[in-house]
């Protein structure tokens, strides 16, 4: 890992990208740690293309695991929900506020 907040990857071309993490969180349920990372590109519909993998964050250079079930994916695609309807009420709301301060 670069620092907190980015890491570098190797492509399949060899090309080295950075990537700046999201958030990580383990899971109870699975008993695994988890990384979701963007490395700042836009999938055909214009949306920043995000990432997730296990990795062990108790290891100095982690090792990055595709995620292996359904229900893995069901835990961050749960996450990503949450915290999208918290960032949008959050914006929202800071809209409403500006708007009476007119």
């Amino acid at each position: 890992m670069e620092n907190n907040n980015t890491f570098k990857v190797i492509n399949d071309d060899g090309q080295e990208i950075l990537c700046d993490i999201l958030f990580t969180f383990d899971s109870e349920e699975t008993k695994k740690s988890y990384i979701v990372y963007t490395d700042n590109s836009y999938d055909k519909d214009g949306n920043i293309q995000v990432y997730a993998s296990i990795y062990d964050p108790k290891q100095d250079n982690p090792k990055l695991d595709p995620i292996e079930t359904e229900q893995e994916w069901k835990i961050i695609e749960t996450i990503l929900n949450t915290l999208q309807e918290e960032i949008k009420k959050k914006t929202n709301k800071e809209s409403k506020e500006e708007s009476s301060e007119q």
